[in-house]
Order: structure tokens, then C-alpha cells, then sequence
């Protein structure tokens, strides 16, 4: 009896061992916020795409490391490589939505996040489109779920405008501007804001369409030598802009007198045509890499933890993915506000904290991003949060910038906003978000 008695106590010790073992897993696991991540580190893109997502990627662990995660939650993430093919982004989001009771998606490019705003809202999981995405959903009542945080296309177009128009001396009545632009939802978004635009201040614009991957230009090039415009905005992506600026040397047109949108003015665009490029321009919305490039370089790069080469660090497409990941890491710290510190935010609480994201320079110091990106404050109505850029320009071996930090001009986007939300909630059948909604 002793020993049967000695053995049942040893199952039932046992039984509480597993038991113990399987509650401590699963705390553990409770306690991981799951980021997933749709990079491309393949394609025609990929000069482009890896330091985006290597500087995503190196934030999330600096965010482990140097912090011990968001309040306490320790962050995971898994890849899925898009190639920055819609078909191929679709099937990363079907395959890692399932991670997590609601996460955050970051698309990186234009038509996934078309195809993606018809999947998000059922699945309860945010699209954060920051510097691309449609520009109509800085509307929150109507897209509730996306954030184009720190700009749009309609932004950016808007403000490479108040440059050029102010470079003009404020008026460009008369002046011809050639948009040549990647022949994707990437490239055509800047239009409606452009056209606009042109009928506002009197300038024409032609439209050149450049076919994916954008390699071969000689005929859009002819069509810019025969026209002469007085502008050329660049609205490129990877090899299309290199490309672009070899052409602009072989047909003569200046390259100061050439824009580009954020993701056509960063080191890979440039570096292959070196001094020939000089004197292009472009915008960048990020700024000098200050406290979090030296934290990064302690709390991730020597511990052996780093993405990617350590000189790519404070890079400016290095610096956008690394943005691009605190906008989300904040967005689930401000749902902890609300819904409890130190717990894991489910789809619904990250979607709150997302459209209630304050970072005024204060907390931007804190975390050592104070002198890389402006405050920015969402809200129900506005899921952009801020809009503003700067021109930097190449000088045949860097970037110096061009201009102050310019805000694009409301009073111009707001009803372009409205009427192009106003059509898709049409046509989807959507009702505009109540106050009871905004507020809850």
C-alpha cells in the first residue's frame, strides 16, 4: 500500500510538473507580442527593400534588448518576402494573420495594401502605411483600419509643389512638369492631387507611365528630350530610378531640375551614376540618425544581433524601416495605456491605440528617435497623423538637405480626401463611423 500510495503521489506530482510546465509556456507565450513582417529581400526591388526591412527588423530587437521589450512584452516577428508582388503579399498576409489575435501589417507597397484593405477589417488587424497606400485613408470614418502614417502620396506631391513653386519665385503659371512614374497604384496615386494642382496654379502636366521594373525608359527619355518640360517629378521605385537618372545624363535634361517622391531619393538610387547625379533632388521625412543610431550600435550591432551590415545603419531607407517599426511598437504601447501595461494587445486594443498615437518631442527623446522623426497625433478623423517632408539633395557623394521641414497644405488635400473616400465608402457600402464609434 505504502509503495502504490508512494507511486500515485509521484503521478499526481508529476501530473502538477506538466501542468506547471504547460501554465509557465503558455504565460511565456501570452506575454510575446507578434509582429508580422512582409518585406522584400528578392525581386527587382530588393537594393531598396533589404535596408527598409533590416532597419525594421534591427528596431524590434533593440526594442528586446535595450528595453526588455514594450512594458515587458517581449516582441517576436517572422518574415514572409513579398518579391513586391500583390499576388505574393496576399498569400504572407493569409499565411501570418493567423499568428496572433490581431496584429499589425505593414504591406510595403501599394497594390498589397489595396488588396489588403478589403481582408483587414474582418481579421481585425491594422495596416500601417506609412509614406504609401492609398491617400484617401488619412480618413478614418471611413478606413478604419488602415494608418498612412507621416504622409502620403497626395502629401508628398503637395509639398514637392511648395518647393518647386516657391524655387519659382510662387508662381509656376505656364511651366510644364512631366510626372514619369512606375505604371502601378504606386505610381498613379500622386495624380488626382497633381491635376489639382495644375488646375490651381496653371501649370501643365504630362503623364509618362514606365513599366515594372522600369529598366528600359528610352522612349519615355525621347518623349521628355522632344517636350522639354521644365520639371520632371520622379515617382520610381529600385532600378527605375537609377535608371531614370542614367537616361536624364544621356539625353542632357538637368538633373536639378528633377524631383523624386521618398522611396526615389535614398543611397541606392543615386550610387550607381555618382557624380552624374548631382544636383537631384528628392524628399526624405526622416532626419539624422542621433541617440537611437548610438543605441543600436550597443544594444543590438556589438551584441552580434544586427539584420545587416552595421554601415547601413542611419542609411536613409535604414532609417525609414526603422521608423516604420516604432510607429507599430508605439501603437501597441499606447493600447497598454488603455487596456493594461505589461499585457498583449489583441487586434481591437492595437487598432485604438494606433488612432489615439501621441509622440510629442518629448517622448520621441525618450526614445532616442527625438532628432529622426517629427511628433505625430492621430485621431478618428485623421489616420495620417502628420505630413510633412523635407528636400534633400545629392552632391555627387551625399545627401545634404534642401529645404526646412514643409507641411503639405490641407486646405488642398482635405477635400480631395473626403470626395475619394466618400466614392469608395460608396461603393463598398460603407457607413461613415459615428461619434459613439470614434469614441469607443
Amino acid at each position: 500500500m505504502k509503495i502504490r500510495s508512494l507511486m500515485m503521489a509521484l503521478a499526481v506530482a508529476a501530473t502538477g510538473l506538466t501542468s506547471a510546465v504547460v501554465t509557465t509556456s503558455a504565460q511565456a507565450q501570452a506575454k510575446e507580442q507578434f509582429f508580422p513582417v512582409l518585406p522584400y529581400r528578392t525581386g527587382a526591388y530588393a537594393p531598396n527593400g533589404v535596408p527598409w526591412a533590416n532597419g525594421y527588423a534591427d528596431y524590434l530587437k533593440l526594442i528586446n534588448s535595450r528595453d526588455g521589450g514594450i512594458n515587458g512584452v517581449k516582441i517576436t516577428y517572422e518574415e514572409c518576402d513579398t518579391a513586391y508582388a500583390t499576388d505574393r503579399g496576399v498569400e504572407c498576409y493569409e499565411r501570418l494573420k493567423g499568428k496572433a489575435k490581431g496584429a499589425i501589417f505593414q504591406p510595403l507597397s501599394t497594390g498589397i495594401t489595396f488588396a489588403m484593405t478589403e481582408k483587414a477589417p474582418a481579421d481585425k488587424n491594422s495596416l500601417i502605411t506609412s509614406g504609401y497606400g492609398r491617400s484617401e485613408s488619412s480618413d478614418g470614418q471611413v478606413f478604419k483600419w488602415n494608418f498612412p502614417l507621416m504622409g502620403t502620396y497626395w502629401s508628398g506631391a503637395d509639398i514637392l509643389m511648395q518647393h518647386i513653386t516657391k524655387k519659382e519665385g510662387g508662381n509656376i503659371k505656364g511651366k510644364k512638369f512631366a510626372l514619369v512614374y512606375h505604371d502601378s497604384p504606386y505610381g498613379k496615386e500622386p495624380i488626382a492631387l497633381l491635376q489639382e494642382r495644375a488646375k490651381m496654379q496653371g501649370f501643365e502636366l504630362s503623364l509618362l507611365p514606365v513599366a515594372h521594373p522600369g529598366v528600359e525608359q528610352k522612349a519615355t527619355w525621347l518623349q521628355i528630350r522632344q517636350a522639354r518640360p521644365d520639371y520632371v517629378l520622379l515617382w520610381g521605385w529600385g532600378v527605375m530610378n537609377s535608371a531614370a537618372l542614367k537616361e536624364a545624363v544621356a539625353t542632357g535634361y538637368p538633373r536639378d531640375k528633377m524631383y523624386g517622391i521618398w522611396w526615389s531619393a535614398a543611397e541606392p538610387d543615386v550610387k550607381d551614376v555618382g557624380e552624374a547625379a548631382k544636383g537631384y533632388s528628392g524628399l526624405v521625412v526622416t532626419g539624422d540618425g542621433g541617440k537611437v543610431i548610438a543605441d543600436m550600435k550597443t544594444h543590438v550591432h556589438d551584441k552580434k544581433l544586427g539584420t545587416g551590415p552595421f554601415e547601413e545603419v542611419g542609411t536613409t531607407l535604414y532609417n525609414r524601416g526603422m521608423v516604420s517599426a516604432a510607429l507599430a511598437v508605439e501603437g501597441v504601447r499606447q493600447a497598454q495605456v488603455r487596456y493594461g501595461k505589461g499585457k498583449v494587445m489583441d487586434g481591437e486594443q492595437i487598432r485604438w491605440g494606433l488612432e489615439n498615437l501621441t509622440l510629442d518631442q518629448k517622448a520621441l527623446d525618450k526614445l532616442g528617435l527625438g532628432t529622426v522623426m517629427k511628433p505625430i497625433s492621430t485621431s478618428c478623423l485623421d489616420h495620417e497623423g502628420s505630413r510633412s517632408a523635407r528636400v534633400h539633395t545629392w552632391d555627387g557623394k551625399k545627401w545634404n538637405f534642401a529645404s526646412d521641414w514643409i507641411e503639405a497644405d490641407e486646405a488642398i488635400i482635405k477635400p480631395l480626401v473626403k470626395q475619394y473616400a466618400d466614392k469608395y465608402a460608396a461603393e463598398k457600402k460603407l457607413s461613415r463611423r459615428t461619434a459613439a464609434d470614434c469614441q469607443g
